[in-house]
């Protein structure tokens, strides 16, 4: 990276929040960003009931439908921030730029809802829609695919792992952006390189990752299990086609790298591609934005079948 560019990013690293006590002001700024006007989008907001509760969820159809599946979309934000309408303009050009109908999941956050309330929200409606997909206006669709970004794509993997062991079936394929597989992320103590180094100068800094898992799972002996941290399952066997799209310098790169090898060696069908030069959260950037348009060349094969039209499977950091 230009040294230029990497003092820029360094400074904006530096002077982190603590989430453990400033995600308030986070979602409040994101809900202000989020209300400025912005890109046309044709979505209708459903409730998809659960248990005694409803769990709302926002349905995105593109501007010109070129596939019948259905995405359904877990938001990052470290099971902590974000929501349906911070992740509106994201979903909106995931809609169009795929051809999809996108149904975004609003599932409820730590700290004031800790694991597995977020995940239980997400296999909910994963379960609802398997069986009846009409329930957010789809009739027939072709594949249902999970995609989540970040701690949305941990949210994946751990609802493809439940429904193996609680369902009859389980969903098509699912897409994983820099997903959260592992539970440690200290410099210190953490198994992998781009933790070291890439956890301190760029958009998502290792504190940032444990303030986070701080408040979703308080307990750090629960931290280990699989349904928190997928990379120590023993048992991948079974698992949906996957699609697995790291950013280069992530923190977060090797353990999303690690989980699509790990698949991969329970016999799982697995594509890992790592978008070079790209950041943490680039799923929301602007349409025009390089990385986010490889990302979707890399989607748009994925879904249709073809080879991956980018690099080989990529190296762990540092190696």
């Amino acid at each position: 990276m230009n040294p230029l560019v990497l003092a820029v990013m360094r400074l904006f690293a530096a002077p982190r929040l603590d989430m453990r006590t400033d995600y308030p002001r986070v979602r409040r700024l994101q809900r202000r960003l989020a209300s400025l006007p912005g890109t046309r989008y044709r979505a209708v907001d459903v409730r998809v009931p659960a248990d005694e509760r409803s769990i709302p969820v926002r349905v995105f159809r593109p501007r010109e439908q070129r596939r019948d599946d259905l995405l359904v979309f877990f938001h990052g934000g470290g099971w902590v921030t974000g929501d349906i309408e911070s992740y509106t303009p994201a979903c909106a050009a995931m809609a169009d730029l795929t051809g999809c109908i996108v149904a975004s999941v609003d599932y409820r956050l730590a700290p004031e809802h800790p694991f597995p309330a977020g995940l239980d929200d997400c296999f909910a409606v994963t379960v609802a829609l398997l069986a009846d997909p009409s329930i957010v206006t789809v009739e027939r669709p072709g594949r249902i695919v999970l995609v989540g970004d970040s701690a949305g794509g941990n949210l994946a993997a751990a609802v493809s792992l439940r429904l193996r062991d609680e369902q009859a079936r389980g969903v098509d394929l699912q897409i994983l952006l820099y997903p959260v597989t592992y539970w440690d992320h200290r410099p210190e103590t953490s198994p992998f390189p781009s933790v070291r180094e890439h956890g301190q100068d760029y958009r998502l800094t290792d504190r940032e990752v444990q303030d986070y898992l701080d408040l979703y799972v308080p307990d750090v002996a629960r931290r280990r299990q699989p349904l928190v941290a997928p990379l120590l399952a023993t048992d991948l066997t079974e698992q949906p086609p996957t699609l697995v799209i790291p950013a280069e310098l992530d923190l977060l790169h090797d353990e999303g790298v690690a989980y699509g090898r790990a698949l991969a060696a329970a016999g799982d069908e697995v594509r890992i591609h790592t978008v070079a030069g790209a950041l943490h959260g680039f799923i929301t950037l602007p349409r025009f934005a390089r990385p986010l348009r490889e990302a979707y060349e890399v989607i748009d094969a994925f879904l249709d079948g073809e080879p991956d039209p980018g690099r080989p499977v990529p190296r762990m950091a540092g190696r």
